[in-house]
């Protein structure tokens, strides 16, 4: 008997048979003999809906009172979810995340978990029942309800999953898996059996939407098997063959996977980049901090940084932030920056896009950048910033270049062969 943690994303229990499919699936691994634990999103589209509301009242609403309203939407499916259980013959129980609770920090709108009691979870589990926990919020220590951020539910369903030594965390989406690439640019891809938690997180942070970043952080330092697989799917389809499904996200050294991986194993498109130059800065100490140092203050995440050549003492640093984020950092930097170093000007385009390739098998293979250079540079495409780890590699391009670049990537590195 395992202990299985299972996330439902929006899409999933998008209606009311999709959430009657959602208990199908579950009270089918939990007749198999196993204990479960269910993570449902809000219904599709009904968080955008809340926000919205909020919206129209206050411009800019207070970030404590919206998350009082964000919230609400995963405890309706929640509890719909455990509703549709008990007419399945499943002993089940619904919880918010306060009542469980999971213990945040009081960053609304973006709180973080700081611990999980799971003694109620666990009682109920011993007493044959399925418990459904609402995703994405929480409580801080002065008992205000949080939220996690947008795809915060991921981060809920593997913090449970940490929290009660989870055999395996699965997370039910509208895709089958992780793909070599997104198939709506590239019908080609194909959907990868295993990938390194390493290799996960370079692609969530290149642009891969399959997972929320932080979910996967978590789940690399806590050490769970996260398993990404389809809700669409027939709901009675044995767990035997269920359970093999999807992309298993785990450790190199796990013997899942292939003893030596292949040299790349996805390309990632992120279109929401933003580029802003610093023209003619003084070369010296303390220049780049002084640049960059508000614009974090300001809680604007920034991506790649490029430093050019110094020429009679002066300098450019480039860098990229969330598109978004450009009228802000913009602002920042004519009005506080500029000033206090003295640099010529601040130019911002935002119509760029970052293009990576992402594999554990880079660390032990050359060439691998010279082939990317090439491909892009036989296409025309005109590569304006790099930035490289040990596993990816990734390439700052015109918005209009990125869709062929992940095309002919994707070709180049052979990602559509078995």
């Amino acid at each position: 008997m395992a202990l299985i943690v299972q996330k439902y994303g929006g899409t999933s229990v998008g209606s009311v048979e999709r959430i009657r499919n959602v208990a199908l699936r579950v009270a089918k691994w939990q007749r198999a003999g196993h204990q479960v634990v269910v993570v449902p999103s809000a219904m599709a589209g009904e968080t955008n809906r809340l926000l919205a509301l909020a919206a129209e009242l206050q411009p800019h609403p207070d970030p404590r009172e919206l998350d009082v309203v964000a919230a609400t939407g995963e405890q309706v499916t929640a509890g719909l979810v455990a509703m549709a259980l008990m007419e399945c013959g499943v002993a089940a129980r619904s919880y918010t995340g306060w009542q469980v609770k999971v213990l945040t920090d009081s960053a609304h709108t973006k709180a973080r978990i700081m611990s999980i009691d799971d003694t109620r979870i666990r009682k109920d589990l011993a007493e044959g029942r399925v418990v459904v926990v609402a995703g994405f919020q929480g409580v801080d220590a002065e008992g205000n309800l949080t939220t996690l951020g947008r795809g915060g539910s991921d981060t809920s369903a593997v913090a449970l999953a940490a929290a009660l030594k989870a055999d395996e965390c699965q997370i039910y989406t509208d895709v089958e898996g992780v793909y070599t690439t997104d198939p709506r640019i590239v019908p080609e891809a194909r959907c990868l059996q295993t990938v390194t938690f390493e290799e996960m997180l370079e692609l969530a942070s290149a642009g891969s939407k399959v997972l929320q970043i932080r979910s996967v952080e978590f789940a690399g330092k806590y050490k769970v098997p996260t398993r990404v697989l389809s809700s669409l799917t027939d709901p009675m389809l044995p767990v035997a063959q269920e359970a093999q499904a999807g992309t298993l996200i785990t450790f190199e050294d796990d013997p899942h996977m292939a003893m030596e991986k292949a040299v790349v194993s996805g390309v990632a498109a992120q279109r929401d980049e933003a580029k802003i130059t610093v023209h003619a800065v003084p070369d010296k100490p303390g220049i780049a901090y002084a640049i960059l140092g508000p614009i974090a203050d300001a809680n604007i995440n920034v991506d790649v940084i490029v430093q050019n050549v110094s020429h009679d003492g002066m300098t450019d640093l480039s860098f990229t932030v969330s598109r978004g984020d450009l009228p802000k950092a913009m602002k920042i930097l004519k009005d506080q920056v500029k000033p206090h170093i003295k640099c010529k000007e601040v130019t911002g385009d935002d119509r760029m896009a970052k293009v990576s390739v992402v594999g554990m098998g880079m660390r032990s293979h050359a060439g691998i950048a010279a082939q990317m250079f090439r491909t892009l540079a036989e296409e025309g495409i005109n590569i304006q910033m790099i930035s490289t780890s040990e596993i990816k590699i990734s390439v700052v391009v015109d918005e209009k270049y990125a869709e062929l670049a992940v095309r002919v990537l994707h070709k180049a590195f052979e990602l559509d062969q078995e």
